[in-house]
């Protein structure tokens, strides 16, 4: 009879950071995962998933204990909500307006796209929705959210399907998103004004004196997001639950920025939401039940592919032409495809390795990030959730 081994919290803690470390020596030995902006969690913990597979049922079965994981889950949330500076949103403007609008298109396309294709193939429509914005807009962090939702619902396999599409997703969108925008660049004969590259857009130290001044306001915001998820929950609502955290911490972030009392660092607080991320993703993928994907794979499979040519013909025909047709808006084009296929990650990387050519762009810049960063994430939330209480 094959054993079965009880991984405690703290335990799962130390694995995954020891999975991070596992992916950073990774993509060193492979540099191609590095060039496609594969995350060193991704890369860990898919080290992880295929190793208990190959346990499961002939040496060991693994059972994790993972309290920690939702933990770090609504931290790496609450951190994007600590992004939603009023301020910076209106010195974007009319551009950030625009990029928002055609993202929710996308979302919505996405969505369509794929249940339509789940349907033809006889699958649960929610599938596509998994495969659509889920993995793709979303990223594994959404994915990773969403799957028990959906599994709840009846689409068995939902979290694996999620991730693993979200996966492809970041390849896809990092290989495609700096040969999107390079080609508009080159198709148009389009030129950089000379701008000083990077984002258009300073944010203020203000008053922040140490590193756990931000931790308290990270924290003091997870705990009144959770009465406010609970209140949602009450009404009927079902959203994940780090929606509420994100909207406690927007708050509070606003509420910084007109007193000062928080002395809240975006620096700091981009720190913070990156070892949240890091340490969630590996110990989400720690249960990633591989074996579950076995007859999904070729469908959904089947779903990406037709997800790919929907993002490439909103890049070239859509995103450029609503941006203005001009060099921002082509270096724009490449980094909607990074976080429509990918991460917010994935389209500064593309958007980077364009400005490092053919020269800097800081409005592109400035427009996607707030919008991949944080403005998409709230109304993708709603969108799938509309579709889960519709379509279940």
């Amino acid at each position: 009879m094959v054993p079965t081994i009880k991984i405690t919290a703290i335990q799962v803690l130390g694995l995954a950071g020891f999975g991070t470390v596992m992916g950073m020596w990774l993509k060193r030995r492979l540099p191609f995962l590095d060039r496609v902006n594969i995350p060193s969690s991704i890369a860990g913990g898919l080290l992880y998933a295929a190793a208990v597979v190959a346990m499961r049922d002939r040496v060991a079965n693994l059972e994790f204990d993972m309290v920690l994981r939702d933990v770090l889950m609504i931290s790496f949330f609450t951190t994007v909500g600590m992004s939603a500076s009023l301020r910076l949103l209106r010195q974007g403007g009319r551009m950030v307006a625009l990029m928002l609008l055609v993202s929710v298109l996308g979302i919505l396309l996405q969505n369509g796209v794929g249940m339509a294709v789940a349907r033809a193939l006889g699958l649960h429509p929610l599938i596509g929705v998994l495969a659509g914005s889920v993995a793709l807009t979303g990223g594994p962090a959404t994915a990773l959210a969403f799957g028990p939702t959906f599994e709840g619902v009846g689409v068995a396999g939902g979290t694996t399907a999620g991730v693993t599409s979200a996966v492809f997703g970041i390849v896809a969108g990092g290989l495609m998103g700096g040969w999107i925008g390079g080609g508009l660049i080159r198709r148009h004969g389009l030129h950089s004004r000379g701008q000083r590259e990077g984002p258009a857009f300073h944010v203020e130290q203000g008053s922040m004196s140490t590193f756990l001044a931000n931790v308290i306001a990270l924290t003091v915001a997870m705990a009144l997001g959770s009465l406010v998820s609970a209140r949602l929950q009450e009404w009927g609502m079902t959203l994940p639950a780090y929606i509420g955290a994100m909207i406690c911490a927007a708050a509070l972030r606003n509420l910084d920025d007109a007193t000062g009392w928080f002395g809240i660092s975006q620096e700091r607080m981009d720190e913070l939401g990156d070892i949240s991320l890091e340490l969630f993703i590996v110990m989400a993928l720690l249960t990633l039940r591989l074996w579950e994907l076995v007859n999904l794979a070729g469908p959904v499979l089947a779903i990406l592919l037709a997800q790919i040519l929907l993002v490439f013909v909103l890049c070239r025909y859509v995103v450029f032409r609503a941006m203005g047709r001009d060099y921002p808006a082509a270096v724009m084009a490449s980094g909607y495809c990074g976080f429509m296929l990918g991460t917010t990650a994935n389209a500064m990387a593309c958007m980077g390795e364009v400005a490092r050519k053919y020269g800097p762009a800081p409005q592109a810049f400035f427009a996607v990030s707030i919008v991949g960063a944080f403005l998409i994430d709230f109304i993708n939330a709603l969108i799938i959730n509309t579709c889960v209480n519709l379509f279940q």
